[in-house]
């Protein structure tokens, strides 16, 4: 992992409360890690932190001069932070805007390294994944990580693990269209059968660390050509960092399960 991506990936006052612990010379590279945990106020993420702080004292840069840094590059993404509003729907004569099956196609296309994709709901499977499944079979080294929600049909009274069963069946036989496969998750609240305790609802797509794309469109033809849907495209290392890893906290604390097949 890049020097600096683990301490990127925290939110902005996370990092915050790290350059002032830094300033005040209460935390470095060697302190316990229960207190780099403590001081933070994370669970998952603190040896990552841990191990930017000691290669940036390896460079020479430690204490008041680390948290400096840290502050500097808040400074510049605050600056060059300039999103592009991305557009579904009709088109407003005089007014340029992205367009967004455009922007999700550029991004996918060009991933190198990780892409990571949320989506409450995709309809025609085949169709939505095509892009996804031809860039995973032509460049298997990208790691791509699907997070899609599995609804109980109003009325069905299924156990839990046959409704999982019944959509893994489902989405490796009919609905991805590639050889190679991708990681999926899901989140088992959505299951449960006195009603929904939190379903995935966010859509957005995360590619290379280093592009968010945040939007109101599902993956269906209506959200991506018809309906009238607003997303922003954000070129911005910090809060992409942030957001991937805020879905892998909450795959690694179990909070999204793994699709059986992944």
């Amino acid at each position: 992992m890049p020097l600096g991506d683990s301490i990127l990936g925290l939110p902005q006052h996370l990092r915050g409360r790290l350059a002032a612990a830094l300033d005040g010379e209460t935390l470095d590279a060697a302190s316990p890690i229960t207190m780099m945990r403590t001081t933070l106020g994370v669970r998952e993420g603190a040896e990552g932190v841990r191990a930017d702080l000691a290669a940036l004292e390896r460079m020479g840069i430690a204490g008041p001069a680390a948290a400096a840094w840290i502050r500097a590059l808040d400074s510049a993404t605050a600056k060059s932070l300039n999103p592009d509003l991305v557009w579904s729907g009709p088109k407003v004569p005089g007014i340029p805007a992205r367009d967004t099956p455009k922007v999700f196609d550029e991004l996918v296309r060009t991933a190198r390294r990780s892409l990571v994709v949320c989506t409450y709901a995709y309809f025609d499977g085949p169709q939505v994944f095509a892009q996804l499944a031809r860039r995973l079979d032509e460049a298997p080294s990208l790691r791509l990580t699907l997070l899609l929600n599995i609804q109980r049909g109003r009325g069905d009274t299924s156990a839990s693990d046959q409704l999982v069963r019944r959509f893994t069946e489902q989405f490796w036989h009919r609905d991805w269209p590639g050889s190679a496969r991708p990681n999926v998750y899901y989140d088992p609240r959505s299951l449960d059968a006195q009603g929904p305790g939190g379903v995935l609802h966010a859509k957005a797509l995360v590619a290379d660390h280093q592009v968010l794309f945040i939007t109101s469109a599902n993956l269906t033809d209506a959200a991506q050509n018809r309906n009238i849907e607003l997303g922003a495209l954000i070129r911005d290392r910090t809060l992409a960092m942030s957001a991937a890893s805020h879905f892998q906290g909450l795959i690694d604390g179990g909070l999204l399960s793994p699709l059986p097949g992944s």
